[in-house]
């Protein structure tokens, strides 16, 4: 890489870190193109030789954002060969994210969801490819009889994915100390979808003649 191309890299790095900040503490819709050259600082027309607009540095944040994810995901995943651990290391993982980057959380969990162009054109295939690998898990599970055969692969990664995003999206929003910590809750989600809530039936007991 020569050294223009690494300059452009670390401004395009600097311009998206400083957009990540403004947008978790002024929110996505209250931020102004200046706020985040200011917190850059760089110019205001510097920001458009790297983005089109506003919207596109959030669409960049979470593509760049996911790649890193997939990337740590599947070298936290490394090694594991249980489906069961695997499900587990996925929450632990995807919890921790939310954890050790708060702010970019808030963007991710709650301001990437008020883009209308998000929300209505943009096809988030790097978030399907993140799920991919928990479909991936579910679905060699049932193949080798961990899991039982008629789960729906796609639907039982949605459900997970649902209640790991509720759950992240609260720890967000809230302002309060937090009851469980990030691996008490990834392990009690992973342990209710892998075991259910049902207790199981106790044999019944023997009398004694």
């Amino acid at each position: 890489m020569d050294d223009n191309s690494e300059r452009q890299r670390v401004r395009h790095q600097q311009i998206a870190d400083a957009a990540i900040a403004v947008f978790a503490e002024k929110g996505f819709h209250q931020a102004r193109v200046s706020d985040i050259a200011s917190r850059a600082g760089v110019a205001d027309g510097t920001i458009y030789l790297y983005f089109r607009n506003k919207e596109d540095i959030l669409l960049s944040i979470f593509e760049e954002k996911m790649d890193e994810l997939i990337v740590g995901l599947k070298a936290s995943l490394e090694g594991i060969v249980d489906p069961v651990e695997r499900i587990r290391t996925f929450a632990v993982f995807h919890f921790g994210q939310v954890d050790r980057n708060q702010a970019l959380a808030e963007v991710l969990q709650v301001e990437l969801r008020l883009s209308n162009k998000f929300l209505k054109e943009y096809r988030p295939k790097k978030l399907w490819d993140y799920l991919g690998i928990l479909e991936e898990i579910i679905r060699d599970g049932s193949a080798t009889g961990v899991f039982r055969p008629d789960v729906e692969p796609f639907l039982a990664t949605w459900a997970i994915f649902g209640a790991l995003d509720e759950l992240g999206m609260q720890w967000v929003l809230s302002r309060k100390a937090r009851r469980f910590t990030v691996d008490q809750t990834a392990r009690a989600v992973a342990d209710t979808f892998l075991h259910g809530i049902v207790r199981a039936p106790q044999p019944a007991s023997q009398e004694v003649s």
